[in-house]
């Protein structure tokens, strides 16, 4: 979990830094497109970093099923991290019509970038031991394990090939 949270962070950054600076300069108006674009950005570093890191020691799938769950899973969550700031937007009004431009800002942050990822946070950490990453990998290699490097059920349930493809 606490390299979840330190993938999960590192994305936060990024996609928190990348909002801010595009919905203040060139997408000034456009901050729906704005987040969506900085949730993109995110999402492909948090892959590479929970793929090789976070989680490691899970897996199960070939590389491609894998990855193609991690990022519809990633859709579901960006529209679920989306709401939270189509609803200040368009439902409460916190916009640059009703609002200044500070309230607007404070506004965005709160519902865009602590909201909703803490919403999409949420359901990727349960979607990703769930789907993507699915069977725990730490007892290949382990010689008291019965499932062993090498072994047939290793080889029959490709854990052997993945675990060499993450090398």
């Amino acid at each position: 979990m606490a390299k979840f949270l330190v993938v999960g962070g590192t994305a936060w950054i990024i996609d928190t830094g990348l909002f801010t600076f595009l919905s203040h300069t060139i997408l000034n108006e456009k901050v729906i497109t704005s987040k969506i674009i900085s949730i993109l950005v995110s999402t492909v570093v948090s892959y590479v970093l929970n793929r090789e890191w976070s989680f490691n020691t899970r897996g199960g799938r070939e590389r491609r099923h894998e990855a193609l769950l991690f990022f519809v899973i990633n859709g579901l969550a960006l529209g679920l991290n989306l709401v939270p700031l189509a609803i200040s937007h368009y439902v409460l009004g916190f916009n640059i019509d009703n609002y200044s431009q500070s309230t607007v800002s404070i506004a965005d942050f709160i519902s865009a970038n602590i909201i909703g990822t803490l919403v999409g946070m949420v359901f990727r950490y349960w979607a990703y031991r769930k789907y993507v990453f699915p069977d725990e990998l730490g007892h290949l290699g382990d010689p008291d394990s019965e499932l062993t490097p090498g072994s047939e059920e290793a080889e029959l349930r490709g854990l052997d090939a993945d675990r060499r493809d993450r090398r």
